[in-house]
C-alpha cells in the first residue's frame, strides 16, 4: 500500500524521511486561506483549524488515490490569534519582534485518511518561548536564513539557526518542525508500512 504525503513542506518530508519511511508526494491544492476564513467565522480554535485543514488535505487526496494519506498543518497561537506565515523578510522581522520575550503555541495536526475516510488523526501543541534577543541579532538572523524564515508560520526552523531564538521549549520536537511522528509511526506499523 502507498504511504502519501499531502503537504509540499520540505520539513515534513524531511521528518519522514530521516525516519525512513517510503512515501509519495501529492499537492493537495487545498485553499487553505478561504478555508481559514470560514472556520475563524464560525468561532473555531486555532487549534481545531489546523486540525480541519490537515483533514481537507488528507480526504482531498485520498478521495481519488489509494493508500495511506497523510494531511499535515501546523497554526501558531499567539494570545489566542492565528497567525499566518509571514509573506516578506520586512513582516517576518515585525513577527519575531512581537514574539520577542514571549510565549507562543504551535498546533501540529496529522490525519491520515484511506478511502476518502478518516482513519487516524492527533493534533500535538507545543509552547515556545522566544529570548529577548537583540535587533542586531534579529537582523543578522534574518539575513542569513533569508527566504527560508518565510517557510514556517513562526519564522524559523528550529533544526536551524532558529532554535537560538528561543530560551524555553515545551513539546515534541518533530511536532516543532510540523509532524507528529511517534504516533504516526504506530499506525504505519499497524498497516505493515513500517517493520514492527
Amino acid at each position: 500500500m502507498a504511504v502519501i504525503l499531502a503537504s509540499k513542506s520540505a520539513a515534513r518530508r524531511a521528518v519522514l524521511t530521516g525516519a525512513g519511511i517510503d512515501f509519495e508526494v501529492h499537492i493537495s491544492g487545498v485553499d487553505e486561506d478561504i478555508l481559514k476564513d470560514r472556520l475563524l467565522g464560525e468561532g473555531a480554535s486555532v487549534s481545531q483549524i489546523a486540525e480541519a485543514l490537515a483533514e481537507q488535505k488528507a480526504l482531498k487526496i485520498s478521495q481519488s488515490t489509494p493508500g495511506l494519506v497523510i494531511g499535515a498543518d501546523q497554526t501558531l497561537d499567539f494570545q489566542g490569534r492565528l497567525y499566518d506565515k509571514a509573506e516578506t523578510l520586512v513582516a517576518a522581522r515585525e513577527r519575531l519582534q512581537h514574539l520577542r520575550g514571549q510565549t507562543h503555541h504551535l498546533h501540529s495536526a496529522v490525519v491520515v485518511a484511506m478511502d476518502g475516510q478518516v482513519i487516524w488523526r492527533e493534533v500535538a501543541t507545543s509552547s515556545l518561548t522566544m529570548r529577548d534577543f537583540s535587533d542586531a541579532f534579529l537582523d543578522g538572523y534574518l539575513q542569513s536564513e533569508g527566504a527560508e524564515a518565510l517557510g514556517s508560520v513562526g519564522c524559523y526552523r528550529l533544526e536551524g539557526p532558529g532554535a537560538q531564538l528561543f530560551s524555553k521549549i515545551e513539546g515534541d520536537y518533530f511536532a516543532i518542525l510540523g509532524l507528529p511522528l511517534l504516533g504516526l509511526l504506530e499506525l504505519l506499523r499497524a498497516h505493515g508500512e513500517v517493520p514492527a
